[in-house]
């Protein structure tokens, strides 16, 4: 009877601890789990704050430039109107004066076939003041765009060493020479090919745009095997760039320029190390076909 009882005692202690065991082991495997999607629930907010800021920071910059080419379009309304104001004033002018010189005979038929070949002149005038004002509009909206495309196609790149801004009405991307080359050469690090295969793409969305490569040094001088000074060395390095957008993405040969500028065109004095690493830069610079750009300038001149 005493055995039985034992037994009886030592199978309820095993089964206690087995069933301890089975519950530390779930605990474990909870505390594990838990911790597991605490970590990825974080994570994802994390993705997605940093979603949020990037979103109202394109968000703010769209405001910006839209705004700004607001401002500019009203500019270019109110001095076209004035334009059209004082064409419309000297047509009457012009126009009642002819009248009243032929009802009194004082002007004669020579006379008044001048006077109305100076009225077409005004209408023509006319004409290209508008046709220009629209043409400046387009491509104000065009630059806008290119360089809300190539921002966010750049986005991924340290702005310190891609910049893209509108100069003199034109498109410019700068990109400096630690991203491009190596100290001292023309020749083209693999990693910047990332970055002038994103230019790439929209450039070649752009076939009516042509491209302009512009290198640039600081005010240190070079002198080696290889190199003369600081013109060659810029103007092979724009080189090296436009070989590369030709051969490699396809960009038409036609529609490129490449100059050296040397040291003569800084971005801010060489006075200091940060100066002369900010001059040391290539320039892409997109612009209208220079046939388009002096047509546009002609219109209404014939």
């Amino acid at each position: 009877m005493k055995k039985i009882l034992l037994y009886a005692v030592l199978l309820v202690f095993i089964t206690s601890c087995v069933s301890k065991k089975k519950l530390v082991e779930a605990q474990a495997e909870y505390l594990t789990y838990k911790a597991s999607s605490e970590n990825n629930l974080n994570r994802v907010r994390t993705e997605i704050r940093d979603c949020e800021k990037a979103k109202s920071g394109l968000e703010s910059e769209m405001k910006s430039k839209n705004n700004e080419l607001d401002s500019k379009s009203k500019q270019w309304v109110v001095q076209n109107k004035a334009l059209e104001d004082q064409i419309d004033y000297l047509k009457k002018t012009n126009t009642n004066l002819l009248d009243r010189m032929s009802d009194l005979s004082i002007v004669s038929k020579s006379g008044a076939e001048s006077i109305k070949k100076s009225l077409e002149t005004l209408n023509d005038q006319s004409k290209y003041i508008k046709d220009l004002n629209s043409s400046i509009q387009r491509k104000d909206s065009l630059n806008l765009a290119l360089v809300m495309t190539l921002k966010r196609s750049l986005a991924d790149i340290n702005d310190d060493d891609v910049t893209v801004e509108v100069k003199k009405g034109v498109v410019y991307i700068s990109i400096s020479d630690k991203m491009l080359f190596q100290s001292g050469s023309a020749m083209i690090n693999l990693k910047a090919e990332i970055i002038l295969e994103k230019v790439s793409r929209v450039v070649n969305d752009h076939k009516e745009l042509d491209i302009l490569v512009e290198g640039h040094t600081d005010n240190v001088p070079i002198s080696t095997n290889c190199l003369t000074d600081n013109w060659d060395l810029s103007a092979k390095r724009a080189t090296s760039v436009v070989r590369l957008l030709q051969a490699k993405f396809g960009i038409s040969p036609e529609r490129m320029t490449a100059g050296g500028r040397s040291e003569y065109v800084p971005k801010v004095s060489n006075s200091s190390d940060v100066g002369r690493k900010a001059n040391r830069r290539t320039e892409i610079i997109v612009l209208p076909k220079l046939d388009q750009f002096f047509q546009m300038l002609t219109i209404g001149q014939k």
